[in-house]
């Protein structure tokens, strides 16, 4: 039993989206003013839209609700529900391989229903590390030996976290047959194009190709995800 509010705050000042900032020992994080409450003497902030797009916004899932409308050129106003999916303890915990060559990533493509991609990973098993499950997925799925270089995504969706790792890779992509795809098979995607592909997870999508220009986040961004809307192109 918790007392998170049903509902939260959504308010601009002009341009900026009004938050509260707090601290944590991995930095500043923001949340959205309990309705009707008045924010904590001095804990207001104002962020722009490129600030909010990289900021820790809690709660995650009413973040991407914001963030989402927001990049439509329609900024929410009023109230909002409140979302948190990090509340719920996960059915499943994944992890995912971020692999990327010559400025191009390593996707799994499926046609099943039409086309979409899925960055290489899976289920992490009883008594695995989330680092250890993205080495033995990365093998499974492409054959290619890699070592986690650094986490830089935690994706909260319907009860599962994602775990995303940037990989150092050796080899080559093996032979379809061989792999373990569930029908999917490996193939290389021009990093720039990641925004306009039908990639899941997809708040990862505009963020690794920004990320692969600008600089990779530190700690890792945390994010609310669905599986909805693949083919929009994604800018948040």
């Amino acid at each position: 039993m918790t007392d998170q509010p049903h509902t939260v705050d959504v308010h601009f000042d002009g341009d900026k989206l009004i938050l509260e900032e707090h601290r944590d020992e991995a930095g500043p994080f923001y949340t959205f003013p309990r309705t009707g409450a008045t924010p904590a003497p001095g804990s207001r902030a104002a962020l722009s839209w490129a600030e909010a797009l990289h900021a820790r916004i809690h709660p995650l899932g009413t973040a991407e609700r914001v963030l989402r409308t927001w990049s439509r050129g329609r900024p929410p106003r009023g109230t909002a529900p409140h979302h948190d999916p990090t509340a719920v303890p996960p059915r499943r915990v994944r992890a995912g391989c971020v692999v990327i060559r010559d400025d191009h990533m390593l996707l799994i493509r499926f046609e099943e229903r039409g086309t979409h991609f899925e960055i290489p990973g899976g289920g992490v098993e009883e008594g695995e590390t989330v680092e250890a499950a993205a080495v033995r997925e990365l093998m499974e799925e492409t054959a290619l030996r890699g070592t986690p270089v650094r986490e830089v995504a935690r994706t909260w969706r319907e009860r599962g976290r994602g775990h995303y790792f940037l990989m150092a890779t050796e080899g080559e992509v093996g032979p379809a047959e061989t792999l373990d795809n569930h029908g999917g098979r490996p193939e290389w995607v021009p990093v720039r194009d990641l925004p306009r592909t039908p990639l899941w997870p997809r708040r990862l999508s505009w963020r690794i190709t920004h990320w692969h220009n600008e600089g990779w986040p530190e700690p890792a961004a945390e994010l609310a995800d669905s599986i909805h809307e693949l083919d929009r192109p994604c800018r948040w």
